[in-house]
């Protein structure tokens, strides 16, 4: 299956991708009204796409007592075929071949352009399983790599693997989101080395390095050439929440690449502050713990979610996580959209 051509060049060229966000009431059941207002939120931000079924929209809608798998899907695809037909729309794949595969299937059929391939359910395979894996997976729907940060259930993928990944004909991007530098530059390196650098569309999904991935130009040595790859955009839970505000970043850094301009000071100082935030939503200080409850928080805050439960039971904000997010909202209002979705807010939710 080959990707929607517009679709793609939005893709390589570069864009802001939300990962979608999931609404439940407080039976913690699917509250439609509010999922729908939420995709209708990230469009209006002027987001280029959406990730669902992603870490952000809680791997657990697979699970049986749950099966929100194909209405979180069909919610969102609905929304953006009606609202914004070209919108990228990427698929959250996971699980082991069969399941991925049937997951593949059914976002091809709800009219995915492709799908974002966890991998976190071969912790202990080789680096050739991992790849036949995605192989097959990819003669069901254009594959979008993932590098998933071991805190949250990723397993380290080196460079060998990329380098492998990169050689199929369906990848056509990765998201890079290990958290760490260094295995951050194995993808790029891969890619660079793979000879796809211009196909495959690198995004950054390292929430807390977000300004700076994507201000960065990356010359790599391959033979006697240097080879230039850079994140074209993100694909970010932390962009799940003040959409508006992680769009008009994105389109100002691109503006700035394609001038050829330096980076200004006062960039630097907006990434900081980025990743100050970042470390309060996603909870960095206990581990990532309360990164979807955070999320959530943010989300209820603003008007879009009622509360902030998850599907596991368990998952609350951590001892001092509401102080940090009520500490961040005072500091950066000029991060937040909150007066956006608040003139908007009623028309999202009918």
């Amino acid at each position: 299956m080959a990707m929607r051509a517009a679709a793609l060049t939005a893709l390589r060229s570069g864009t802001a991708i939300p990962a979608h966000a999931l609404a439940l009431d407080a039976r913690r059941r699917l509250d439609e009204r509010r999922q729908r207002a939420l995709t209708r939120y990230y469009l209006a931000s002027g987001a280029g796409g959406l990730a669902v079924a992603v870490h952000t929209t809680q791997f657990e809608i697979r699970d049986p007592e749950h099966a929100l798998l194909r209405p979180v899907l069909e919610v969102a695809a609905e929304e953006m075929k009606r609202r914004k037909p070209e919108a990228i729309r990427i698929a959250g794949i996971c699980g082991k071949t069969d399941q991925a595969i049937a997951e593949a299937e059914l976002a091809a059929r709800l009219g995915y352009d492709a799908g974002l391939v966890s991998l976190a359910a071969f912790a202990g395979s080789s680096d050739a399983e991992l790849v036949a894996h995605c192989r097959v997976v990819g003669d069901a729907l254009p594959l979008v790599g993932f590098y998933l940060q071991p805190a949250v259930g990723g397993r380290p993928l080196g460079r060998v693997f990329w380098r492998a990944f990169c050689e199929i004909e369906s990848v056509v991007a990765i998201k890079v989101a290990p958290f760490n530098r260094y295995q951050t530059l194995d993808v790029l390196r891969a890619v660079a080395e793979s000879g796809r650098a211009g196909e495959i569309a690198l995004y950054t999904g390292n929430d807390d390095h977000i300004v700076l991935d994507l201000v960065t130009p990356y010359e790599i040595p391959v033979g006697e050439s240097q080879v230039t790859v850079c994140m074209v955009g993100g694909l970010l839970g932390h962009w799940s929440f003040w959409t508006r505000r992680a769009v008009e970043l994105h389109s100002r850094i691109r503006r700035l690449r394609e001038a050829g301009d330096s980076v200004p000071p006062e960039l630097l100082v907006v990434a900081a502050q980025i990743t100050d935030v970042n470390q309060a939503v996603f909870d960095a200080d206990h581990a990532f713990a309360g990164c979807l409850p955070g999320i959530h928080e943010m989300l209820r805050q603003s008007g879009l979610l009622a509360g902030r439960w998850c599907l596991d039971r368990k998952l609350d904000l951590s001892t001092g996580q509401a102080d940090e997010i009520a500490r961040v909202r005072a500091s950066y209002p000029h991060l937040a959209d909150d007066d956006f979705v608040k003139e908007h807010l009623d028309e999202w939710m009918r």
